[in-house]
């Protein structure tokens, strides 16, 4: 890529579409162009292409989505993949339709089997059933590689396709319905934390900041209270956070700038041909994106307790799904490229809490 050419990032206000942006700005490109879903509906097909015919990028980041946590996909289930799918196709199909040079689409380390073999290689993809609470969000990101796969094979373009393990960073999305577990970990810390002080300035300003069900901090105190405890945090003689499931998955966490770099790498060095070279039959040619280590849900608990600072007590609901038990991603074709992670978890954790009480 020139410094000057023209780059699209399809979600440029999200935890990872920001990242990207500051990362290829840092970097010292300066034709950088982004919309809000208020300004461009990615699911509608006839308002993309004509982005795509009065823009005429030549790279793009196809990084929007909707995403959520265990309960969000669970619940969601059709939104998740009408969604997403429609999104894929416009932007995958308009980058075509208009010679884009080279497109990078992100999926998610969801898209491999429930029961494969740890660490998750890209050849495993579509050798088992999938994890039942977020199946549908997963077929649509399966689907998204497909369509890369496809239209190189057919069409001659340069469509890269990259699946990054579980993230967390700057703008992340703290929702308690519709997050994922280490946003809502570090938020449910926080807030037991001050609920533990009876610091209830800061309660109000974190439900100011993020209201649930649209309750924010100007309600009365038994109110927040009630919506507390329908999100784990309890108080009686003292407080007590209820997280879901065993606490015994693993997960691999990487920080998103770390996401940003790998895939600013790759976008500026390689290219379909060579991760499709030597194969009979093309497939599996996405690139894992990660740092291969895991940690089990109740360590990672622990951990940001500890950073936190909340001195409660936590509990496990052993009634609620704990999903697939591990996601830990194999990331030797990555490594073989020459890249790797240089954000340690607990410093990334550390950065990430002090941004979210800022």
């Amino acid at each position: 890529m020139k410094k000057d050419s023209k780059i699209f990032i399809a979600g440029h206000k999200g935890m990872v579409g920001s990242a990207i942006w500051r990362g290829l700005e840092a970097d010292g490109y300066t034709n950088l162009i982004g919309r809000r879903s208020s300004e461009l509906d990615l699911t509608d097909g006839v308002a993309v292409n004509k982005f795509f015919e009065n823009e005429k990028p030549n790279y793009v980041y196809l990084a929007a989505a909707k995403v959520g946590g265990i309960v969000a996909n669970n619940t969601y289930r059709a939104q998740f993949i009408y969604e997403n799918i429609q999104i894929q196709n416009n932007v995958i199909h308009a980058s075509y339709l208009h010679n884009v040079e080279k497109l990078l689409f992100l999926g998610s380390s969801c898209i491999y089997p429930k029961n494969a073999p740890q660490p998750l290689k890209e050849e495993y993809l579509l050798t088992g059933e999938l994890e039942y609470t977020n199946e549908p969000y997963a077929i649509a990101k399966i689907a998204g590689i497909k369509m890369c796969e496809a239209y190189n094979l057919q069409y001659g373009t340069n469509f890269i396709a990259v699946m990054p393990t579980n993230l967390y960073g700057e703008n992340d999305n703290y929702d308690l319905e519709k997050s994922h577990v280490l946003p809502a970990l570090i938020r449910k810390m926080h807030l037991g934390k001050a609920l533990m002080n009876n610091d209830w300035d800061a309660i109000r300003q974190d439900f100011n900041k993020n209201p649930i069900e649209g309750v924010d901090g100007n309600s009365d105190e038994r109110i927040l209270l009630e919506k507390l405890e329908a999100y784990g945090i309890k108080k009686d003689s003292s407080v007590t956070i209820t997280l879901w499931g065993s606490g015994n998955p693993r997960r691999e966490f990487l920080h998103a700038d770390d996401l940003a770099d790998a895939s600013n790498y790759i976008m500026k060095n390689v290219d379909f041909s060579q991760v499709a070279s030597g194969k009979q039959e093309v497939r599996n040619t996405h690139i894992n994106i990660g740092c291969g280590m895991d940690l089990s849900i109740k360590e990672l608990a622990y951990l940001v307790q500890e950073i936190v600072g909340y001195t409660g007590t936590i509990e496990w609901d052993h009634s609620k799904p704990d999903g697939t038990f591990q996601k830990l991603l194999d990331v030797s074709k990555l490594k073989d490229l020459n890249w790797s992670p240089k954000i340690a978890l607990k410093n990334g954790l550390i950065d990430v809490y002090n941004n979210y009480v800022v």
